[in-house]
């Protein structure tokens, strides 16, 4: 049986390069828009809370990696500039070579700040 990492690290070390190089970007993208975000892992993901709620998360899958808003609102309401992307209700897939920019990254967690604070 496999067990789960139990460190962002560890985690981001376990995946290939291009998957590791995506996401590290997409993490140091998210630190800069809240930087008092913590790190941790929710539902299996790592992800970053804020004021002790869910925040944000992001994943490697075999064919893509993730960005998870954890809110279908998010996602509705930057529809037009998630054209690129393939998403759906709570994820947002991209190909490590084809990041999201680190600027929509930002508005997705700032919108996520606030929905968490509203």
């Amino acid at each position: 049986m496999q067990t789960k990492p139990r460190t962002m690290a560890k985690y981001l070390a376990g995946l290939s390069t291009d998957k590791r190089a995506a996401l590290e970007k997409v993490r140091k993208a998210i630190k800069a828009a809240a930087p008092k975000a913590e790190e941790c892992f929710s539902y299996g993901l790592p992800a970053f809370r804020l004021d002790g709620k869910v925040l944000v998360g992001f994943a490697a899958a075999a064919r893509h990696c993730a960005f998870y808003p954890m809110s279908g609102t998010t996602i509705a309401a930057h529809r037009r500039e998630l054209a690129g992307y393939e998403t759906s209700k709570g994820v947002i897939r991209f190909q490590p070579t084809k990041v999201l920019p680190t600027a929509l990254i930002r508005k997705l967690v700032k919108a996520r700040i606030a929905e968490n604070a509203g």
